[in-house]
């Protein structure tokens, strides 16, 4: 567990209706999939509105952050105050076990209802869309959508993430699965063509810009940050619609330090939160917050979507389709 204070100077004033709420006893604690540098610069961002609450997190991947926090269930001693992980899957997941506690006050006003739980047990703190990435040193004629990908020559160039191991990749496929005009048959072409699926979407990234593969199935900010650092990449938002991934927050029900986790929410949902979401290179909720520089001019951005609870329902038998299709 990582311990942080960083205390700013005086705190500032959030734009929601509560205002600043101050910690109980103890620190406020974070189980988050979020990666360990940008974690100390969020909690340092979240500290300059709230000096007064010190924050203890545990980071590793989802799926070890859910067996620990399992474990301590098992032991009646869960340890976070809040989660913040990849998908909205295994938050509907923790809902459905009453591990979750409604804030029916948070600031939602102005977001999109299909980034919050209707209940008001998670929220979306960000997007991070899937779509395609190529290596400019090969593709003289740029993607500009999934069916493009289809094609034999297309499709044995390209790679992607397995849902086995990456969450952004299991709401991708669960998601382009349940549109009518895609659904599996994609994948079994993709397959029959050649496609190959590695692990997490770093390997995407390495093996495009290194010219093994031309394409890949990638979440927008790798390519889009790589090819800022002058990587000979580049990165498609698809004609059809991009899938993605909100990395919500929650707060646990058995949270220690609830006025403290409210406190974190509301930060995470108001402008200045949005506004630090874009500067670690996200595509931001609110409409009034310009996205990262990294980002090119996209206009409306269109999303597919899923229902979360479809999603989690049908999640084991689409990663035995997958591996079925492209190995495990």
């Amino acid at each position: 567990m990582k311990t942080l204070l960083l205390a700013g100077a005086a705190a500032l004033t959030l734009a929601t209706a509560g205002g600043p709420a101050l910690a109980q006893s103890g620190p406020l604690v974070i189980y988050t999939s979020t990666p360990t540098e940008q974690m100390d610069q969020l909690v340092a961002a979240f500290n300059e509105s709230h000096p007064e609450i010190a924050v203890d997190y545990f980071r590793s991947g989802t799926t070890e952050v859910i067996n620990r926090l399992q474990a301590e269930f098992a032991a009646g001693d869960p340890q976070p105050d809040v989660l913040l992980i990849a998908d909205s899957v295994v938050m509907t997941a923790l809902k459905q076990e009453d591990r979750l506690q409604a804030y029916p006050e948070a600031p939602v006003e102005g977001l999109d209802p299909s980034l919050y739980d209707a209940e008001m047990t998670w929220f979306g703190t960000k997007l991070i869309t899937t779509g395609i990435l190529y290596n400019t040193e090969i593709v003289t004629s740029p993607p500009s959508g999934w069916a493009d990908l289809l094609a034999p020559e297309a499709a044995a160039a390209t790679t992607m993430p397995s849902p086995l191991y990456s969450g952004a990749a299991a709401i991708h496929v669960g998601t382009l699965v349940a549109q009518p005009e895609l659904g599996w048959d994609y994948y079994e072409t993709l397959a029959d063509n050649g496609a190959v699926a590695g692990r997490g979407n770093g390997g995407v990234l390495d093996a495009v810009a290194r010219g093994e593969k031309a394409y890949g199935i990638i979440v927008d900010f790798m390519p889009l940050n790589a090819k800022a650092a002058g990587s000979p990449v580049d990165f498609v938002f698809p004609a059809e619609g991009s899938t993605a991934v909100t990395e919500p927050v929650a707060i646990l029900a058995t949270a220690r330090n609830p006025e403290a986790a409210r406190a974190f929410v509301d930060w995470q949902l108001s402008e200045a939160g949005q506004r630090f979401a874009a500067v670690q290179g996200y595509l931001p909720l609110r409409s009034e917050v310009a996205p990262p520089a990294t980002f090119p001019e996209i206009g409306a951005l269109q999303l597919l979507s899923a229902d979360p609870a479809g999603l989690l329902a049908d999640d084991e038998a689409m990663k035995r389709r997958f591996a079925d299709l492209f190995g495990g």
